[in-house]
């Protein structure tokens, strides 16, 4: 299941990355045809910030599994990896309350601006449940992700396994970051 988890996070980090190129492109666009031809297109500082909060949205699943979030590790790395991973159980325990929170304010604003039918109060008129909902969607794998992480952590805590728990949601070694870096060195590169 966290395998499906992983690959759905890692196409939703990809389409977030492709929404901020979009709204790099088309902020671009308004500049360019702004500065030359004293024209506008209209609408692009709405859409790209529509694109910067569903891009935020959607990589924090993939952040948590790739385990890339910022910690402050200075005492952490003074822990017994039975305490490390006692620590790392809270933290995404933690993070997983936060996720509740931000899933259901979200889905309450969602559910809001479904039932009024709101729209932006912009020259665009953007049908703001498209937006919202797709942010939604980035809280909720997010959620999901951090209740799969959580299973199985316990599950690792409770059998002995530090190593385990402290390989899903520890913080990442600097073996872990040269392993990473080494592995992304010998892919092929296409020219």
């Amino acid at each position: 299941m966290i395998i499906r988890v992983e690959t759905i996070s890692q196409w939703m980090a990809i389409g977030g990355g492709v929404l901020i190129l979009f709204s790099v492109f088309l902020i671009f666009s308004e500049v360019v045809l702004r500065k030359l031809f004293n024209v506008s297109i209209g609408g692009a500082d709405e859409l790209s910030g529509y694109a910067l909060g569903i891009s935020i949205t959607w990589a924090l699943a993939y952040n948590v599994i790739k385990r890339v979030n910022v910690r402050i590790d200075a005492v952490y790395q003074m822990l017994t990896p039975r305490h490390a991973s006692f620590v790392n159980v809270m933290s995404l325990i933690s993070l997983g309350l936060i996720g509740i929170l931000l899933v259901y304010y979200a889905g309450l604003t969602t559910l809001d601006t479904w039932e009024f039918s709101s729209r932006a109060n912009t020259p665009l008129g953007t049908p703001l449940i498209i937006p919202q909902f797709l942010w939604l969607m980035g809280f909720v794998l997010f959620e999901i992700t951090i209740s799969l992480l959580l299973i199985r952590s316990l599950i690792a805590i409770f059998s002995g396994d530090d190593v385990k728990v402290n390989a899903l949601c520890g913080v990442r070694t600097v073996e872990d970051e040269i392993m990473a870096e080494n592995l992304d060195f010998d892919k092929p590169r296409k020219v």
